[in-house]
């Protein structure tokens, strides 16, 4: 792919992110790119493997969904016009065209009698089914598999200070082979700028739930903290984890398990801790290999936030 075509559909994808709330038209997003219009769908569609209008409706969807699982204290008519729909009415049509549930069924999955097959399934292939998403009923389900009983007394709050990342996108988010693809590349460049690999302080920007987002589609970035002096070009990205207040949480089993760990920490600590997330996307530190060890270890951390 063309590193400047990447550079500027990404700008574009950051800037879809930030006005979800908004109309947005295809010429303000051309414009964003740099591209005509006339050239700039083709080339979005083709880059990112879905129309500039279905990835803004699903990325409001997906947000949507997310405010409906975390935050149950909002109406569900205050998240429809939050998230850019005319009415809740709207917003109702729209949710169970894509997901096959309606917003209350997705909020009150006991509750449900029946659903339709959504779009979600029907062109991405994923399964959905509300119970999944609950926190509250995913930890509790698995709390003597994964001894999350103690979660409360395991998450710690955390100082962080500001570090200095060197970041690299997986090309098919959260999959397995493209996520280790990316780890291969950065820590072969970290090695290259001399820093060897058991010296390597390794993140992952894990920005989407995939228990709502279809894993391909899920956006995660592998990042190595750099020291200033280390200079980055394309295809890598200079970024940086803000200073400030996390909740981590250690964790150590199956890799495929490890969301459920992730939403204790939403469901099981938050509500009680004084604090809510920040903007700030999951973040995961590595302690291990685990195509070596065949399980992962590492700290989970969410950027927290005075309520």
């Amino acid at each position: 792919m063309n590193k400047a075509y990447k550079v500027r559909i990404d700008r574009v994808l950051k800037y879809i992110e930030a006005h979800l709330a908004n109309k947005i038209s295809l010429a303000e997003v051309a414009e964003v790119s740099h591209f005509s219009v006339f050239h700039f769908h083709r080339i979005f569609t083709g880059i990112v493997g879905e129309t500039v209008n279905d990835y803004i409706a699903r990325r409001r969807l997906e947000k949507a969904v997310n405010l409906l699982i975390f935050k149950t204290e909002l109406p569900i008519t205050q998240i429809a016009l939050d998230s850019g729909f005319s009415s809740s009415a709207n917003f109702s049509k729209a949710v169970r065209l894509h997901f096959g549930f309606s917003p209350s069924e997705i909020r009150n999955p006991d509750k449900v009698k029946d659903s339709k097959i959504g779009k979600i399934s029907s062109k991405y292939g994923k399964d959905f089914n509300p119970s999944d998403l609950y926190p509250t009923r995913i930890t509790h389900e698995v709390m003597n598999t994964f001894n999350l009983e103690d979660t409360n007394m395991k998450v710690e709050v955390r100082e962080f200070d500001k570090r200095r990342v060197c970041t690299l996108a997986s090309a098919g988010g959260y999959e397995a082979e493209a996520i280790y693809k990316a780890w291969d590349k950065l820590i072969d460049w970290a090695v290259g700028n001399g820093i060897k690999p058991e010296e390597q302080k390794r993140f992952a920007f894990a920005f989407d739930n995939p228990t709502v987002t279809p894993v391909d589609k899920c956006r995660y970035s592998a990042s190595i903290v750099i020291g200033d002096d280390i200079q980055v070009n394309s295809p890598f990205t200079l970024s940086e984890i803000p200073k400030g207040k996390y909740a981590v949480l250690y964790y150590k089993g199956h890799p495929e398990d490890a969301i459920k760990a992730q939403l204790s920490i939403y469901s099981d600590w938050l509500p009680d801790s004084g604090f809510e997330p920040d903007e700030f996307p999951m973040l995961e530190r590595y302690l291990n290999d685990a195509r070596v060890d065949g399980y992962i270890e590492m700290e989970i951390y969410v950027k927290l936030k005075d309520i």
